[in-house]
């Protein structure tokens, strides 16, 4: 089986405040090097600058490409990686989006307008990867701030899923969701047959979950707080705290994943990576199954609706 390494992270556009607060300080060259460090092989990102004037004027050695092209060389200018971009903030000085960094041949890009309203702009960015003679479909998504605009382009995301990709085709969704109440979790793993990376990795004894989260539903239904009622409740995900970088505290970034097996999965947390973005990096190491347990877990998954080929 294929061996896999993959990241999420979200950049910030390479810039971040300084420790007072008080200026803006560019931090892409060694988020760079910290990010080539990770060793992956396919690296989500988003809040990519693909261009920004007031930057260039701004900053010294800010680099004059694209940041996904700048970020796809080692810090000694060898091509490490392809990249793909996705447009989606326009603005009169540049224009920000997400990216996706591959060791492997992108062989397919498409990148959809999500936007909910005119005060966020929003996209997902679609990717296959040729993987061993494989289609890997990666999905780079970065959702919006308010709950009911996540919640449309959750659907939106699952509907272009459903009528374009086979159920047992590899698949990959990652980025900033900024999901921290996990309204949206259960949902997508349901309908699509993903798993999120941790919960494949570290999974609960599923007679005890299920028997809690049954309790958790029957006092819902009768207007009490379950947290109240049966202290120690057990979250309802296990994707890793990632905001803010400092002290990572809110469940943003995540992983979700079809037709692999997940080896790890890891957060990497402290002053240094705080120092590059406001986003702690996520990064899992991934086995891909032979199409044949792909078929099995597919039909195993039985999600709701089937895509359209």
């Amino acid at each position: 089986m294929t061996g896999l390494r993959v990241a999420t992270y979200n950049i910030h556009k390479g810039v971040l405040r300084d420790f007072f607060g008080l200026r803006r300080v560019a931090r892409i060259h060694e988020l760079r090097s910290r990010l080539h460090d990770l060793g992956s092989d396919l690296v989500f990102l988003q809040e990519v600058q693909g261009h920004n004037e007031r930057h260039l004027r701004k900053f010294e050695q800010w680099p004059a490409e694209p940041q996904e092209v700048f970020l796809a060389k080692s810090p000694q200018l060898k091509q490490v990686f392809e990249s793909a971009y996705g447009r989606n903030a326009n603005y009169l000085h540049g224009h920000h989006g997400n990216a996706l960094l591959s060791r492997y041949p992108i062989v397919g890009q498409e990148n959809r307008d999500i936007s909910d309203h005119a005060l966020e702009k929003r996209g997902v960015l679609r990717c296959v990867v040729r993987i061993d003679d494989c289609d890997v479909h990666c999905f780079v998504v970065h959702f919006g701030l308010f709950a009911r605009s996540r919640d449309r382009q959750l659907l939106a995301v699952i509907d272009w899923i459903e009528r374009e990709i086979s159920p047992d085709d590899p698949l990959i969704i990652a980025g900033d969701f900024n999901d921290w109440r996990n309204q949206l979790s259960d949902r997508l793993c349901r309908r699509i047959g993903v798993i999120e990376v941790f919960d494949a990795y570290r999974p609960r004894a599923q007679a005890a979950q299920r028997a809690v989260y049954y309790m958790r539903d029957r006092l819902a239904e009768f207007g009490v707080s379950p947290e109240r009622a049966i202290p120690g409740l057990p979250r309802t995900v296990r994707a890793a705290r990632t905001f803010p970088a400092l002290v990572p505290w809110l469940r943003m970034d995540r992983i979700y994943q079809r037709g692999f097996r997940v080896r790890s999965a890891q957060v990497y947390r402290g002053l240094e990576w705080s120092r590059l973005s406001d986003h702690s990096p996520l990064v899992a190491d991934l086995e891909l199954l032979p199409r044949a347990a792909r078929r099995a877990a597919s039909v195993i998954a039985a999600p709701e609706h089937h895509a359209i080929r």
